[in-house]
């Protein structure tokens, strides 16, 4: 006989014991010892989804039970070696639902949601995913999680698994009209936390992927908000910068012409997409994003053509009234 397989099967066979006789206290003992082996022992997870361990922990997350905390953690470590275990089990999705609403285990079942989110390109991940992301009250609950005060320890979390949701296109305008755009901007704009702020850009940046997100980043100011990131000393860290850049081009590539002219209306956009892309010291990841935003304003159809030879006119004029401007050929020569 295996030993773990047979270790195991003793530990859920307690904890089955123990639902059965309605026997709380040595339900929340026999989770506490799950949660303790499955994180010290990577080899029993798997063994103990085998034996069952996955729906009996999902049902202390649906009753709120004393226990919920344990459970949620336990079904984390587990599910880093059974993900798919974990997420096709009956109740499981509806039990961190649940879970996600309840405070104390929130950022343990965020955590779960993010870990089923994270499978390979196989046809698991992908059942896993199209799974995940069509439960709406599931996604309602990680939006509501980015609401909750800034200190919560499942901000985090909720933004993680909510990159792994964005990460599925289907899932983009669900989100939006759950308000995500709206909550990930408050974030942006009240959280000091250089980790959270980045984490937060970084969902903007998916979300903006969609059609439906224009209209959401109107509501906000986004996108003069996203240009503020991307100016020279606008974000706190490269990587903010790089998020907002990609979040302004995700939402032109979707958006079309009009989120083009929405982004070119922000005086000064272009020339601050320009000087990002022409930043020695900005990241490559950075530079390459401002270059295809660039180009994407630059050959953004009729209206953004018929901007750029206002524009142009306009400078033609200035400078033949003002011989301090440098016309564009000898510009060149400032490299």
């Amino acid at each position: 006989m295996e030993v773990k397989p047979h270790t195991a099967r003793v530990l859920v066979g307690r904890l089955r014991g123990a639902v059965a006789t309605l026997d709380g206290a040595a339900a929340a003992a026999a989770v506490s010892e799950i949660r303790l082996v499955s994180k010290t022992d990577p080899e029993i997870r798997a063994p103990l989804a085998d034996a069952g361990a996955v729906p009996l922990l999902a049902a202390q997350l649906q009753h709120a039970s004393p226990a919920a905390v344990d459970a949620a953690a336990a079904l984390l470590n587990i599910s880093i070696s059974a993900r798919d275990q974990v997420a096709s089990a009956p109740g499981v999705l509806d039990a961190l639902t649940s879970a996600l609403r309840s405070g104390d285990a929130a950022h343990h079942a965020a955590a779960v949601v993010h870990s089923l989110l994270c499978g390979g390109a196989g046809a698991g991940g992908e059942a896993n995913r199209a799974a995940v992301c069509a439960r709406r009250p599931l996604l309602s609950a990680l939006v509501a999680l980015l609401r909750a005060p800034p200190s919560t320890r499942a901000t985090k979390d909720a933004l993680k698994a909510l990159f792994g949701v964005a990460l599925y296109p289907p899932s983009r305008a669900t989100l939006v009209s759950l308000g995500v755009v709206q909550a990930l901007f408050a974030l942006v704009m009240t959280d000091a936390r250089n980790g959270i702020v980045e984490d937060a850009t970084a969902v903007v940046a998916q979300v903006a992927g969609c059609a439906e997100s224009l209209e959401a980043f109107r509501w906000v100011s986004g996108v003069r908000i996203l240009l503020d990131f991307v100016e020279p000393g606008g974000a706190a860290t490269p990587r903010q910068r790089e998020n907002a850049a990609a979040a302004l081009l995700n939402l032109v590539v979707a958006g079309g012409e009009a989120a083009a002219a929405e982004v070119v209306a922000v005086g000064g956009a272009e020339e601050t997409v320009r000087e990002f892309a022409e930043d020695s010291a900005a990241t490559p990841r950075g530079k390459a994003k401002a270059e295809a935003l660039l180009r994407a304003l630059e050959g953004a159809g009729p209206a953004a053509r018929r901007r750029e030879h206002r524009l142009s006119d306009f400078l033609d004029g200035l400078v033949q009234s003002d011989p301090y401007i440098s016309s564009p050929a000898s510009a060149s020569t400032h490299g």
